[in-house]
């Protein structure tokens, strides 16, 4: 058992509005489907431990790109989504933040009775992943979200986060049930942040003698710093920068979208309503559901896929999010019963793209892409959480006009 990855990100308040949230638990959940579908639970459950990754599907769904909102709202989406399909899935979701988290236990207890795994094990090993995290690792970050999610044979992944006020940061944790060794020698594969000052680390195998001598602990100096692998933090500024996005790849998705035609997905491109700009949209999906690891270093640009609730890049284009929605979930409902056609279009969008990319000329910015979006808002249905409040509305305008 190891912890995959880490991610650190800027603390952020609010509430998702309702008419987003519903949207992100439709294309959540399709995408969850798509997956399972393609390669069964175990690589979402897989996926689901790569920080990285999550954070490309909270993009994609329309969350803030950077912030730790994206964290609760995400994992809530997905467990509105997936939980009414569990029979089906194979996948069950436990936990959540706050007063859900202390629910985890039975929950837990109550899916191993029905699916016929160890009930108290599965709680056993939840509540071992969470004092890893904040009691053997104390790195100076209060676990607050604790969700526990597990397939029908047993495997599981974490993924919790943890508050920092004084930095300002939260931070998430993701963990995956695959290779068990131990939870108290080195169970992480990484463990990597700010430094924050002194930092007390029981897991590391240096500190053995001072597992077996508990008494003196405050007296040891912390291990050696394991190597640092899969971990990300995001920055402060709300903005999507160009540094921020890799523009080859993001101008091979536009470049799909409005230039190319492909006889290859011909029943994709006939889908009534689907537009150039609902096809640049489902070739980010697509590399959601089917891209590799390698592929997901620069969550930002996912959120090119529809926007963000709070205008960064642009507003969340609801009629285009809409479209994404009903073109995926008819691609996996076909799916389920033979026809197979337009789940390979959409898995063929993914594809065409990286070939287009490797002999691109991206630019040397993302202005025009943003300038574009801003100026078909409207059109496309354009919503944020500002929508409805003249103060803020005027805030937002002040910002939008700084780019």
């Amino acid at each position: 058992m190891y912890r995959s990855g880490q991610a650190d990100l800027p603390l952020h308040y609010g509430r998702v509005p309702s008419w987003l949230y519903s949207r992100m638990r439709n294309l959540g959940g399709a995408i969850v489907e798509a997956i399972v579908l393609e390669y069964g639970p175990n690589e979402f459950l897989k996926r689901m431990s790569d920080p990285f990754w999550f954070q490309s599907l909270g993009c994609v769904l329309g969350m803030d790109w950077h912030s730790s909102g994206i964290t609760t709202s995400v994992l809530g989406a997905l467990k509105a989504a997936i939980n009414p399909l569990s029979d089906e899935l194979g996948i069950y979701i436990c936990g959540g933040r706050g007063k859900h988290s202390r629910k985890t236990p039975e929950e837990l207890r109550n899916i191993g009775n029905i699916i016929g795994l160890d009930g108290n094990k599965l709680t056993h090993q939840s509540r071992l992943t969470a004092k890893i995290d904040s009691t053997a690792i104390q790195d100076g970050y209060q676990i607050y979200l604790h969700t526990f999610i597990l397939s029908k044979d047993g495997t599981w992944s974490v993924v919790q986060q943890g508050m920092n006020e004084n930095t300002g940061y939260a931070r998430r944790y993701h963990w995956h049930s695959e290779n068990i060794t131990s939870f108290v020698e080195e169970p992480h594969t990484a463990i990597y942040g700010k430094p924050e000052g002194k930092i007390l680390n029981l897991t590391d195998r240096y500190a053995k003698r001072t597992r077996e001598g508990i008494i003196t602990i405050s007296r040891e100096e912390p291990g050696r710093m394991m190597r640092e692998i899969r971990k990300m933090r995001m920055p402060q500024h709300h903005d999507v920068r160009t540094e921020n996005v890799n523009l080859r790849r993001m101008g091979s998705v536009l470049a799909l979208s409005y230039e190319y035609q492909h006889s290859d997905f011909e029943s994709l491109l006939l889908t009534e309503g689907l537009g150039p700009r609902t096809l640049q949209s489902l070739t980010l999906v697509s590399e959601v559901i089917y891209g590799t690891p390698s592929r997901f270093y620069d969550p930002a640009r996912f959120s090119f896929a529809h926007g963000g609730k709070d205008g960064h890049p642009f507003p969340v284009p609801t009629r285009i999010y809409d479209e994404s929605i009903r073109i995926l979930h008819q691609s996996v409902k076909k799916a389920k019963i033979g026809f197979y056609d337009k789940q390979k279009a959409i898995k063929k969008l993914h594809q065409i793209s990286m070939d287009i990319e490797k002999n691109f000329n991206p630019g040397s910015n993302i202005s025009p892409i943003l300038q574009h979006e801003r100026q078909n808002s409207a059109k496309w249905g354009g919503k944020t959480v500002f929508d409805g409040s003249e103060k803020i509305k005027r805030n937002r305008s002040k910002q939008l006009s700084l780019f």
